[in-house]
């Protein structure tokens, strides 16, 4: 398979280590000093984008990916609320873009089990929850896009919280997230219930962005060929 790169930071770089081992080729790399590649033979005759850019970058990254015909497998975060405009192309104009806040098939493993304890939560009102991520001194977005799936699944599962906070969280129903940014840590992630007489807590913590670059791969793999508005939930659950 042929794959361009759009972002070449620490992340693109894994990825390309990735990449080659399991046999693709990088036929172009696009960083932020050769933009004009977007409209090279290189780059459209690549079979499948993968974007891990900024994310004021990242709408008109997946815009020039469209237009050359290439389908994007995207792992910047930062710029959800933007999100359904690629939706719409992709139903309107048969593009195809893949999408995931984490490319980690162990915490998209960690999204069920917090999908399904907050729904055995719901039942235990004395049990107040609270959530906590810790990222890398470089990264831009806050909270992580990981966070926000992870406190968008909590509000939907739990009828106490209806939306989340960065803040302390005044009132009952916020969901407060705590985020710190140190050292070189790939990220942690933790959620968790407290009530008078214990705590209950479960937590992601990543090694090294290995994870994240094999699971970007792996979605290039699986989006080569296909169209659509894509997630790890059509890649993880696929049938055919």
């Amino acid at each position: 398979m042929k794959i361009a790169l759009v972002g070449y930071g620490k992340m693109g770089r894994t990825i390309e280590k990735i990449a080659l081992e399991r046999g693709h080729r990088v036929v172009s790399i696009i960083d932020v000093s050769n933009r004009e590649d977007f409209f090279s033979e290189a780059f459209a005759s690549a079979d499948v984008a993968i974007e891990f850019s900024v994310p004021q970058a990242a709408f008109d990254n997946c815009m020039r990916c469209f237009a050359a015909g290439v389908p994007v497998v995207s792992g910047t975060t930062g710029w959800h609320e933007r999100l359904e405009e690629i939706r719409e192309i992709c139903l309107k104009e048969e593009k195809t873009f893949f999408y995931a806040s984490n490319y980690s098939v162990g915490v998209n493993i960690f999204f069920v089990v917090n999908r399904h304890l907050a729904k055995l939560m719901n039942d235990f009102p004395p049990y107040d929850v609270r959530m906590s991520e810790t990222h890398h001194i470089h990264k831009l977005d806050s909270p992580s896009g990981t966070a926000i799936t992870l406190a968008e699944d909590l509000i939907t599962q739990l009828d106490r919280k209806t939306q989340w906070t960065l803040d302390e969280a005044d009132e009952e129903s916020a969901l407060r997230i705590e985020t710190v940014r140190e050292g070189e840590v790939p990220g942690i992630h933790e959620v968790v219930y407290e009530s008078e007489v214990d705590i209950i807590t479960i937590r992601h913590s990543a090694k090294s962005r290995m994870g994240f670059a094999l699971g970007a791969v792996l979605a290039a793999e699986f989006t080569a060929g296909r169209k659509g508005f894509l997630g790890m939930d059509e890649m993880l659950n696929q049938e055919d």
